[in-house]
C-alpha cells in the first residue's frame, strides 16, 4: 500500500513539472471522431461504433446531460437488456444483471467497471460519482478476454473530462421534491503548455420517498430511503514529449444514507383460512409499505482511491501501463429481523417494550397483531418493539492493482497485444445480530453481555485474495472486408479466509455466538480458482454503412467462502428440522459463462437512421446466487451455486434522425431463461433465471427548435418498461417452513404470489438552453408508477423482504459550459 501510494504521489508530482507543447494533443476526446462518428473503447482499443463486433449501447456526454443522468443507476435504465438493483441494502449494494446473468450480492462483480482506462473491482464503487462523465458505454456478454474474472456478464466503460489547451467550466445543480438537491461541476485547465488539471465535485442530498411513522421519535419522519452523498477529486493529464502521456487521478467520497429498505410480506395461505386474514398469504405487488421501527437505519460509507497511468509510443508498439488503490469502508446497522421468530422473545426488553406498546393502543399493520406479551402477539421484521435485535454490518475493502499491456499500432493487416495484470484484496466482512435494550446502539460487530447492545450471533471473516492473469489478442484482416479477432486471458484467483469471531457464549440461547463453533468448522481456509477465458470474433464489412458480425466469448467468476459457521446453521435448522436438503455451506463454485452472438449494425438515409440487432444464446454453469435464509438462529447472508441455466435472446434497437433537431430512439430486449440443473434445489429445474426480466423495452424522443439567435427550447421524453422479474429460483412453488414446527400442518409456503409485475416509468424534460447556460424542467417517473426494486424469498421463513422503487421527483435543473 506505501509503494501504491507513493508511486501515485510520485506521478501526480511528475505531471505537474515536466512541460512541453502537446497538452492538447494529450487530452483529445476518445469519444467522438473529428466528423462526429461515435467512437468507443469498450474493446481496450478506440474504434468507431457501428465497427465494433459486439453488442455496445453508448451514452454520449449530449445524451448524459440531456436525460439528467448522475448515476450508474440512470445510466442503465436507459440500456435495454440490463437491469440493476441498488442502494436496498446499503450505499454499495448493486445488483448487476445483463441478459440474464444474475449478480450475486456479496458475491464479486459480474461487469467490468472500467473507468478511463483503470479497471475497478470493488462492486461498490459500481453505482459511484466517478467524476465528470463525458460517456458510458456498456458491452454485453462475457467479456472475460478483455477485463479477466469478473465479467461474466459485460463490461461497463466510463469515459471522464480531460483537460484541454484552454479554461472549461462545466456544472448543473437541481432542486426538487422530498428536499432533493444536487450540485456538481468541474474546471478543466491548463497548467502549462503540456499539461493540465481537472478538477471535480459532487453532492448530491434526498429526504427520500418513504417515512417511518412508529412511535420512536428517535426513528418517526424521513428516515427509511433518505440518502446525503460527496465526492470530490482530481486528474492531472500530461505530455512531457510526443510519445509519453501521464495520467493521474486521486477521488474521495462519503456517504450517509438510510440501510435496509426492506419489510416482510408473508407467503403463508394456511394461515391466511384460519386466522380469516388475506394479508397472510399476499400478492408482493399489493404489499402496503408502512414502516414503525425503533432503531436508526444509518449507513456510513466512505471512499479514498488513486490511479497512475502511463502510456509510451514506440515506432509501431504502444506501452500502457497502470497502478491503482482503492480503500472503501462501509457500515450500517438497523433494526432487524429476530422478533419474527422470537429469538428474544424472553429477555426482559422485549417484554417491556411489547406491554408498553400494547398499553399506549399501537396497532401493527395487518397481518401482525400487538399483544400485551410476546407470547400473544405475531410480530414481523423490523418493528416497534426492541424484540427484533439490532443488525449491524461491516464491509471495508483496500484493492490494489496493476497491469502492463503492449500493442500494435501500425495499420497493417495483423495487430496484436499482450500484458499481464496483478490485484490484491483484503476485505473484512462481518454480519452481527445485536440484542436491543432500548438504550441506544452501539455500531460495532462484538459488544460484551454487559453492554447495551450484547452481540447474540456474529459472523465476521478477513479474506485475502490475489489475482495475477496473462493476456493477449490477435486480430487479422485479410481484406478491407473481413476481420477475424482471438484473444485470450488466462485468471488465476487466491483466496484466503481467516474467521474472527470469538468462541464466546451467546447470552440469549446460551449456545456459541457462532453455530459453527458447535461442529468445529470456524477454522482458515483457502482455495485457488483458474479459468481461461479465450474469445472469438468475426466481422464483415460489407461497406462502411453495413457490418455483420459474429461473437463468442468466455466469462470468469472466482468462488469464495461465505462466513464461517453457515454451513452449520442450515444442516442445524434447515435440513436435520425441516427436512429442506440444501447443499449450501460455507464455500460457493466459481461461475463460468459460455455466450454467442450474431448481429448486424446498419446506418441508412446518409445516417440518419441507425438500426442495430443481435441474437445471442448463453449458458451459465455454476451461476453465483445470493439466498437470505432466517430462522431462531437469526440472520445468514450467503453465496450459492445454480448448476446449469440458459439463456438466450434477442435485441433490436433504432435510432432516427428525420431533421435537425429531432431524434426519436428505441430499444427492445427479449429474453428466454431456463434452470437447466440445480443440485442446491433440484425442484427448481426449469424455472427461470433470477432477477432477470423477462423483456425490456426503451423508447425516447428529443426535440431541439431554436426560438431566437442562440437561444433554443429543448423537449425530452422517455419511456423504460420493464418485464415480470422472479428473484428467486423458487418460482410458483411451495415450501416446508419454521412455522410447520409451531403450528404443525400450517406452516407450508406458497411463492406462487412473489414475482415482481411488469412496470413501466415515464420521464419528461422540457428546458431552454444556449450554448452556455440551461434551464430544464423534469418530472421522473412522471405518472408516480408504484413498483418494487427489489424481492427476497426466504423460502423457508414463509415469506419475502422487498423494496419499494422510487416514486415521483418533479424539479428545476441549471446547467452551464463554458
Amino acid at each position: 500500500m506505501q509503494y501504491a501510494r507513493a508511486l501515485l504521489l510520485g506521478g501526480a508530482a511528475l505531471a505537474a513539472i515536466v512541460a512541453q507543447p502537446a497538452l492538447a494533443q494529450a487530452a483529445k476526446p476518445d469519444a467522438a471522431a473529428d466528423d462526429g462518428e461515435i467512437t468507443v473503447t469498450a474493446r481496450r482499443q478506440s474504434e468507431r461504433l457501428i465497427d465494433v463486433p459486439a453488442s455496445v449501447s453508448v451514452l454520449t456526454s449530449d445524451t448524459l446531460k440531456s436525460s439528467g443522468i448522475v448515476t450508474t443507476e440512470q445510466a442503465i435504465a436507459f440500456t435495454p437488456g440490463v437491469s440493476i438493483v441498488s442502494n436496498a441494502a446499503q450505499p454499495g449494494d448493486a445488483q448487476i444483471n445483463i441478459r440474464g446473468v444474475n449478480g450475486a450480492r456479496d458475491a464479486e462483480n459480474n461487469v467490468a467497471l472500467v473507468v478511463d482506462g483503470i479497471l475497478k473491482t470493488n462492486t461498490a464503487a459500481l453505482n459511484q460519482y466517478q467524476g465528470d462523465l463525458q460517456q458510458f458505454e456498456v458491452l454485453k456478454g462475457p467479456q472475460g478476454a478483455y477485463y479477466g474474472r469478473g465479467a461474466t456478464a459485460g463490461a461497463f466503460v466510463l469515459s471522464t473530462k480531460k483537460p484541454g489547451d484552454h479554461l472549461q467550466v462545466s456544472g448543473r445543480a437541481y432542486v426538487a421534491n422530498n428536499n432533493s438537491i444536487l450540485a456538481e461541476g468541474s474546471v478543466a485547465t491548463p497548467l502549462t503548455p503540456t499539461t493540465g488539471i481537472v478538477l471535480f465535485g459532487q453532492y448530491r442530498r434526498t429526504d427520500g420517498f418513504y417515512s417511518n411513522t412508529g412511535p420512536s421519535g428517535l426513528t418517526s419522519g424521513k428516515t427509511i430511503d433518505n440518502y446525503q452523498g460527496w465526492s470530490f477529486g482530481g486528474r492531472i493529464l500530461s505530455q512531457p514529449s510526443d510519445r509519453l502521456t501521464i495520467d493521474a487521478k486521486a477521488r474521495f467520497a462519503g456517504v450517509k444514507s438510510a440501510a435496509l429498505n426492506f419489510e416482510a410480506a408473508f407467503a403463508l395461505p394456511a394461515f391466511a383460512a384460519v386466522f380469516q386474514n388475506p394479508d397472510f398469504f399476499q400478492d408482493v405487488n399489493e404489499h402496503s409499505f408502512t414502516y414503525n421501527r425503533n432503531v436508526p437505519s444509518i449507513a456510513r460509507q466512505y471512499t479514498t482511491e488513486g490511479s497512475l497511468k502511463l502510456d509510451y509510443e514506440f515506432e509501431a508498439v504502444k506501452l500502457t501501463t497502470w497502478v491503482s488503490y482503492s480503500n472503501i469502508r462501509e457500515t450500517f446497522y438497523a433494526d432487524a429481523s429476530a422478533a419474527s421468530l422470537g429469538r428474544f422473545n424472553g429477555t426482559q426488553p422485549c417484554i417491556d417494550s411489547t406491554a408498553r406498546l400494547f398499553n399506549s393502543g399501537f396497532q401493527l399493520q395487518s397481518p401482525l397483531i400487538l399483544g400485551p406479551t410476546p407470547a400473544a402477539s405475531i410480530f414481523g421484521p423490523f418493528g416497534p418493539t426492541t424484540c427484533d435485535g439490532i443488525q449491524v454490518t461491516v464491509r471495508d475493502q483496500n484493492d490494489t492493482s496493476a497491469e502492463i499491456r503492449l500493442a500494435s499500432t501500425g495499420d497493417g493487416p495483423l495487430q496484436w497485444s499482450v500484458g499481464g495484470y496483478y490485484l490484491h484484496i483484503n476485505r473484512h466482512y462481518g454480519v452481527a445480530l445485536n440484542e436491543d435494550t432500548g438504550q441506544g446502539v452501539l455500531a460495532s460487530l462484538y459488544n460484551g453481555p454487559n453492554s447495551i447492545n450484547p452481540t447474540s450471533q456474529l459472523f465476521d471473516d478477513k479474506l485475502t485474495t490475489n489475482v495475477y492473469a496473462g493476456f493477449g489478442s490477435l486480430s487479422y484482416s485479410p481484406d478491407e472486408h473481413l476481420t477475424v479477432q482471438t484473444a485470450l486471458r488466462y485468471d488465476r484467483e487466491e483466496r484466503k479466509v481467516d474467521p474472527l469471531v470469538p468462541n464466546v457464549t451467546d447470552p440469549v440461547t446460551g449456545g456459541p455466538i457462532n453455530p459453527g463453533f458447535s461442529v468445529g468448522s470456524i477454522v482458515p481456509k483457502s482455495r485457488n480458482y483458474q479459468q481461461a477465458q479465450p474469445k472469438v470474433t468475426v466481422r464483415y464489412e460489407v461497406n462502411p454503412d453495413i457490418n455483420f458480425y459474429f461473437d463468442w466469448g468466455v466469462g470468469f467468476k472466482a468462488g469464495g467462502f461465505n462466513s464461517q459457521g453457515s454451513g452449520a446453521i442450515i444442516d442445524a435448522n434447515f435440513n436435520q428440522l425441516l427436512g429442506s436438503n440444501l447443499g449450501i455451506g460455507d464455500e460457493y463454485k466459481k461461475e463460468r459463462s459460455s455466450a454467442i452472438e450474431a448481429g448486424f449494425k446498419l446506418r441508412l438515409l446518409d445516417g440518419k437512421l441507425q438500426i442495430d440487432g443481435a441474437v445471442y444464446r448463453n449458458m451459465v454453469r455454476d451461476m453465483q446466487f445470493f439466498e437470505f435464509l432466517t430462522g431462531t438462529f437469526g440472520i445468514l447472508r450467503l453465496d450459492s451455486n445454480i448448476d446449469k441455466v440458459r439463456l438466450q435472446g434477442a435485441e433490436l434497437g433504432f435510432t432516427y434522425r428525420p431533421v435537425r433537431g429531432v431524434t426519436l430512439t428505441a430499444g427492445g430486449n427479449v429474453l428466454d431463461s431456463k434452470i437447466l440443473a440445480n443440485s442446491v434445489r433440484p425442484d427448481t429445474v426449469g424455472n427461470k433465471s433470477p432477477y432477470s426480466p423477462d423483456y425490456t423495452l426503451n423508447l425516447g424522443a428529443q426535440f431541439e427548435t431554436p426560438l431566437n439567435d442562440g437561444l433554443d427550447a429543448t423537449f425530452k421524453v422517455d419511456y423504460r418498461l420493464t418485464g415480470p422479474t422472479w428473484f428467486h429460483v423458487i418460482q410458483a412453488q411451495e415450501r416446508r417452513t419454521i412455522f410447520d414446527l409451531f403450528f404443525p400442518g400450517l406452516g407450508t409456503a406458497d411463492y406462487s404470489k412473489t414475482r415482481r409485475d411488469a412496470y413501466g416509468i415515464l420521464n419528461l424534460r422540457l428546458g431552454l438552453k444556449t450554448p452556455q447556460f440551461r434551464v430544464t424542467a423534469f418530472a421522473n417517473n412522471v405518472l408516480k408508477k408504484r413498483y418494487l426494486e427489489e424481492v427476497i424469498p426466504a423460502p423457508e421463513f414463509g415469506g419475502v423482504f422487498e423494496t419499494p422503487g422510487a416514486l415521483r421527483t418533479i424539479g428545476v435543473e441549471f446547467g452551464l459550459d463554458f
